[in-house]
């Protein structure tokens, strides 16, 4: 693990909502912790001029109070030694001049090396005018090193989003930027590769003879919240499917990187995306939830959802299939499933194995035998669970399916927050976890063909698993194997 250099981290947007629901609290949590303390400074950014530090500072205090972080004493200390706040105006070159001037003197100020981090956490209409901003005024350089942070969405198809590599690569190298997909940051994913790789139990059967089918699902059983006019441009295939689940997919599919290192696990995940076959629209259904009920409460429809076209077609739901073709998973359908208002919140991939030979229970037909499934569940209750058959005491002979389960919180019980570990990554200089500019165009080059389909969009009611016909393209799971 690298050391963490001392350095200044500038959030743009530092009075939006990413900056306090969730880098406020993770920067809290990495000083109390230690893994920051006296390593950082950071300086928030905006458009408002009615902040100087200190009311900042009471800002960042609500903010924290609001995420259950009651500010003590220490706390703000915290927020008195290395937490400031400067305006950029209306983000002009020349507001952006008198930015990278405070820049400068306030390194002088606080005896920094030059190091810094630009975490650009604008709405995504603006972040690009903000990255060639500072490339324009000099701030892809400085006398240490230089990191740049985006969030996504990272375009909304190839075109758009080769142009905002291009727009990026003008000033900053694919070196310098870390492009966050926030789903990366979760132990529980990052541990897919542990799992597989330091496990030979699983990694000798982790392919086409031995597993029938990869079930991916990430369900929310929420609306969308405040994001109804954002929803709405975007849907479910381009805010869930092409990113988060998608990474899922490939440290699912990969194989094993050369070494435990950025670009050889980066590479590994490229190829999967380069072996996955065309979509086929029909392996496709889209679905969008109407009005109803949930738990005795009246839920709206997607379309009378604030910020929301009346005659909205926009999905909530995507249930598809997608196919690896090489020599390890061809012919084994990766089923990938993601929907608003399902009946709970739950991330997981399951792992179908295929049936054994029966031909040791085909004179006992009362002995029902059902396939192997591993399911690791992401979130919530993270841990996995191994599906597997024992026999009943007593006769006749009976066969009943048993799991072997691992939590996370019984021996991890205070697991990092996403973004603290995303945060700590950055700061470190390791890319690992963040998404390559070749990895955002595969992935779009894949799902942009998708997008120009004119598919249905069925109907479904809240607190269901969507709408019924996606039950074509999902695979029935506890099904007895055949005799």
């Amino acid at each position: 693990m690298a050391e963490i250099e001392r350095h200044l981290m500038v959030v743009i947007g530092g009075t939006g909502d990413l900056m306090r629901r969730k880098l406020l609290p993770a920067m809290r949590r990495l000083t109390a912790q230690g893994q920051l303390k006296d390593r950082v400074v950071l300086l928030a950014a905006g458009r408002r001029t009615k902040f100087d530090d200190e009311s900042y500072r009471e800002w960042a205090k609500e903010a924290l109070e609001e995420a259950g972080m009651p500010i003590d004493e220490d706390g703000s200390g915290w927020c008195q030694q290395c937490l400031y706040y400067r305006s950029l105006g209306e983000q002009t070159v020349d507001d952006f001049k008198r930015f990278r001037t405070a820049i400068e003197e306030f390194e002088q100020e606080h005896d920094l090396p030059g190091n810094r981090i630009f975490y650009i956490a604008t709405p995504p209409g603006a972040f690009i005018e903000t990255v060639e901003r500072l490339g324009e005024v000099g701030l892809n350089s400085s006398p240490g090193w230089t990191r740049i942070v985006i969030e996504k969405p990272f375009g909304n198809d190839l075109d758009s989003a080769r142009e905002l590599n291009d727009r990026i690569h003008r000033y900053f190298d694919e070196e310098q930027i870390y492009r966050i997909d926030h789903y990366l940051g979760k132990e529980t994913v990052q541990n897919l590769l542990t799992f597989r790789f330091a496990n030979t139990l699983f990694d000798s059967v982790w392919n086409r003879d031995r597993i029938s089918s990869v079930e991916i699902t990430v369900a929310e059983d929420l609306g969308i919240g405040d994001r109804g006019e954002f929803y709405d441009s975007v849907g479910a295939l381009r805010d869930m499917v092409q990113n988060h689940m998608t990474q899922l997919l490939t440290l699912t599919a990969m194989e094993a990187p050369a070494e435990f290192e950025a670009d050889a696990i980066r590479d590994e995940k490229v190829k999967v995306l380069r072996s996955l076959a065309p979509f086929d629209p029909s392996q496709v259904v889209y679905g969008q939830y109407t009005a109803g009920e949930i738990d005795g409460k009246p839920v709206r429809a997607y379309t009378e959802e604030e910020g929301v076209a009346q005659d909205s077609h926009t999905e909530t739901f995507v249930a598809m299939r997608a196919y690896v073709q090489n020599w390890r998973w061809h012919g084994v359908p990766f089923v990938l499933r993601t929907g608003k208002r399902l009946p709970e919140k739950r991330s997981q991939t399951v792992i179908n194995f295929r049936c054994p030979s029966l031909a040791l229970f085909q004179q006992r037909t009362q002995a029902t035998v059902h396939a192997n499934a591993l399911i690791l569940t992401l979130q919530p209750d993270e841990g996995f669970d191994l599906k597997f058959e024992v026999k009943e005491p007593r006769d006749p002979l009976r066969l009943q399916t048993q799991s072997l389960s691992f939590r996370y919180a019984e021996v991890f019980p205070d697991l990092p927050d996403a973004y603290e570990t995303l945060l700590v990554d950055i700061a470190q200089g390791d890319q690992t976890l963040f998404v390559r500019a070749d990895e955002v165009e595969e992935s779009w080059r894949l799902y942009t063909p998708l997008l120009k389909e004119q598919l249905p969009v069925y109907p479904y009611e809240p607190g269901t698993m969507g709408p019924e016909e996606a039950d074509r393209i999902l695979i029935p799971r506890g099904e007895s194997c055949p005799i």
